[in-house]
């Protein structure tokens, strides 16, 4: 089906789309210009909207705004924004009625020419989908980054041809009793994460699962053979089963020799890619990134191609991005870090104490891991935001914690808190920004908080 025929069976149906964030917007345009019979339903009002409502409005498109925006929810066809689970009552209210609840990313599965790599798991989702579509590039094919990362796909699906390549990010909130069937599907590890939206954790690693239950058997499924959750998914699985492991020999997999050498082993066979010295991205949750990318592209790639971008590789913005190195001081941001284990992963890429800058908005995950973490790897720890007593208790709870190691400061405004943090450093120090908290306390999202951190950096005489 081409989308022009998907968009022509909506016709003399009604269309709602819930959520008028950037997601959606070009889905509302293409329902517009088809002429489907659309309405829109968001919590903001018409002057948070600004051009789009008054654009949209003069072309027919209904709006249903405020805080009761949902009382009336109906449509034939409901395209729910990722973070609107369909677990919700108004949801399952409108299925009751007979409504079908899809997605704009569920549309483009159905409607895409090309294969798909799809990415999803906690952490390291967006370097891993970031470096998938790199070696695609590299190799000579035409790639188009999408889902969770880039921009929506679905208005762009008549411009993609079959010997494309589609590369996405998936959440958990787009995963959600979808069904897609991609060609590569890679979970690059589970833990807690957006419990203060998912039912419990059990719903999350659910979510997550939707990425390969509905995969055909010469699908290729790439797992973390370290991550018990992730590994148990195998015995789960239609497709072919690729690993990645920084612990152990998998077949067929890729991974982490002893001496550090990045090795993959297919069929018996064993290749030696690069030593894992040789990457420019710090840390070892980036040579699983590396790893868990060489194994979602086995056979479309050559090994040159696979060691190039491996050299070149510098890392996506807001990922232990190096911001500045000013009077011998190094400043680190990685606000992309929104939970206590991503937070974790980047304190092991230090082998100093440093200063660390953390909290932001709960998401329903304990701290309590990243306590002992911080006594180890921090020297003096600046706290801001909503969760800065949770985490502050966490590391005074952990029984590496002694008065004043780290020192604790716990500040209101955010820039204050960078500000002083700077002025505590001395030469050879490093200011990690890495919040293990949400943004959304006081920031759109965590490119938002992360672009003033080097904001703030960038202007310090």
């Amino acid at each position: 089906m081409t989308l022009q025929e998907y968009l022509a069976s909506l016709k003399g149906k009604r269309a709602a789309v819930i959520g008028a964030g950037l997601s959606n917007r070009p889905l509302v345009k293409l329902l517009a210009d088809a002429g489907v019979d659309t309405t829109v339903y968001d919590r903001s009002g018409p002057e948070a909207l600004g051009d789009f409502y008054e654009i949209y409005s003069a072309r027919g498109v209904k709006f249903c705004l405020g805080e009761d925006y949902l009382k009336d929810l109906a449509g034939d066809v409901i395209f729910r924004s990722p973070s609107f689970l369909p677990t919700r009552p108004e949801l399952a209210g409108a299925v009751e009625k007979g409504a079908v609840v899809t997605s704009e990313m569920e549309v483009f599965f159905k409607l895409c020419p090309c294969p798909i790599l799809a990415v999803t798991g906690s952490d390291g989702k967006t370097t891993t989908t970031t470096l998938i579509a790199k070696l695609l590039e590299a190799a000579g094919r035409t790639v188009w980054l999408g889902g969770n990362i880039g921009h929506p796909l679905l208005a762009d699906v008549d411009k993609i041809g079959p010997a494309d390549a589609a590369v996405l990010e998936l959440s958990s909130f787009q995963l959600h009793s979808m069904n897609c069937a991609p060609d590569v599907a890679v979970i690059t590890n589970m833990a807690p994460n957006h419990l203060d939206i998912h039912r419990d954790y059990q719903d999350y690693i659910d979510a997550k699962k939707q990425i390969f239950l509905h995969q055909r058997q010469n699908a290729r499924l790439v797992l973390n053979r370290d991550n018990a959750v992730t590994a148990a998914c195998a015995a789960e699985a239609n497709s072919f089963i690729w690993w990645f492991s920084r612990r152990e020999i998998v077949s067929p997999g890729v991974y982490l020799r002893p001496d550090g050498m990045i090795c993959a082993c297919v069929e018996g066979q064993t290749t030696e890619l690069l030593p894992a010295a040789e990457l420019k991205v710090p840390g070892m949750h980036n040579v699983e990134n590396m790893m868990t990318a060489f194994a979602a592209v086995w056979g479309l790639v050559s090994l040159d191609v696979m060691r190039d971008v491996a050299r070149s590789f510098t890392g996506v913005a807001h990922r232990l991005e190096t911001v500045r190195v000013l009077r011998g001081v190094t400043y680190i941001n990685d606000s992309i870090a929104s939970s206590p284990d991503r937070t974790l992963a980047g304190l092991a890429c230090f082998k100093d104490k440093i200063i660390l800058i953390a909290g932001g908005k709960d998401k329903g995950v304990p701290f309590d891991s990243l306590g002992p973490a911080v006594c180890a790897h921090v020297k003096k720890l600046f706290l801001t935001g909503l969760t800065a007593g949770k985490i502050e208790a966490a590391v005074k709870a952990a029984p590496q914690y002694r008065p004043g190691s780290p020192e604790i400061t716990v500040m209101e405004d955010f820039t204050e808190t960078v500000l002083a943090a700077a002025a505590a450093a001395q030469p050879g120090d490093t200011v990690l920004m890495s919040p293990a908290s949400t943004s959304f306390d006081r920031f759109k999202n965590f490119e938002e908080r992360g672009n003033l951190f080097k904001k703030i950096v960038g202007e310090m005489e």
